[in-house]
């Protein structure tokens, strides 16, 4: 159906959906594609605008505010486009399609202990993600639901290169409550990667985990829980590098079998399998494979 004869509405849902679907790093190309084919410039802006915040806090965009790493997340949105940081205590507008901070300004943060817990945690945490991650940023929020308070951590690293047709990101998140003697620890890790070279290739991977740690002290809660993360991102690490080595094995071959025409001529299988090899695992694997590109060696 041509978008001419959509209505309004009707192209709205069209344009959001569209744009949820662009892969990290690429959302403000997708953007400029869809301005092509809709040629209606307020309409694109206060759908892109939308989807872009959303996009955002799917990814966890990393910026750069007041000379720390911040973590764009739907835990520390306002509302209308407003977001807070903890540690630098300011407020903030982000444009994702101009790439630009708008509107910063100081944001009051309540001196308590939760907040002390806080701090340690993000150093404990931080210490880990130096380790692991060559370029990637972690953030550690304050929530507090119905009357019980929460710390949010949040792990983003990632790796763009479009030039060379290919990018993935990884994101971790994890959740616990403030407790005395036990608290249990929900997190989330999260793995995307798009190969555009010859071939459209999406890959994503998620995986929920729970475990309890025991509360002895404030240091002591940090260094365990940044132990826990390290210990559960490397098991899905090593397990999603087995079942990427396996279907790079097996299906691929059936895959090609399949969908290539009939030639009636001999085909170098082993060749076709060590050249897609040469070109993509470099590229899709290397977020998997440096944690911070678990996307370079798909095939």
């Amino acid at each position: 159906m041509s978008l001419s004869v959509l209505s309004r509405k009707e192209k709205e849902r069209v344009i959001q959906r569209l744009l949820m679907q662009a892969p990290p790093g690429e959302f403000v190309n997708m953007f400029d594609n869809l301005c092509l084919l809709i040629r209606d410039e307020k309409l694109m802006h206060q759908q892109g605008e939308c989807a872009g915040h959303r996009h955002c806090q799917k990814y966890c965009v990393p910026l750069c505010l007041d000379g720390n790493p911040v973590l764009l997340t739907h835990h520390n949105v306002l509302g209308d486009s407003w977001y807070f940081d903890c540690q630098s205590k300011l407020s903030f507008k982000f444009d994702l399609l101009q790439n630009q901070l708008r509107d910063i300004r100081s944001h009051g943060i309540i001196r308590n202990e939760t907040e002390y817990l806080r701090t340690v945690v993000l150093c404990a945490l931080r210490l880990y993600t130096s380790d692991h991650y060559p370029a990637g940023h972690c953030n550690v929020l304050r929530k507090t639901l119905r009357g019980r308070e929460f710390l949010l951590a949040c792990i983003e690293d990632h790796s763009y290169g479009a030039g060379q047709c290919w990018n993935g990101v990884w994101v971790s998140k994890w959740l616990f409550q403030v407790n005395p003697f036990l608290t249990q620890v929900t997190g989330r890790i999260f793995v995307q990667a798009h190969f555009f070279r010859c071939v459209n290739l999406h890959l994503e991977i998620s995986k929920d985990l729970k475990e309890s740690l025991e509360v002895v002290n404030q240091a002591q809660l940090a260094l365990s829980f940044a132990r826990l993360v390290e210990e559960q991102e490397n098991l899905f690490q090593t397990a999603v590098l087995d079942e990427l080595q396996e279907l790079s094995q097996e299906t691929l071959k059936r895959v090609l079998r399949r969908d290539l025409p009939v030639t009636r001529t001999l085909i170098d299988w082993q060749r076709i399998i060590s050249d897609l090899k040469l070109v993509m695992y470099p590229k899709l694997g290397y977020v998997i494979y440096s944690r911070s590109m678990l996307c370079n060696w798909i095939i």
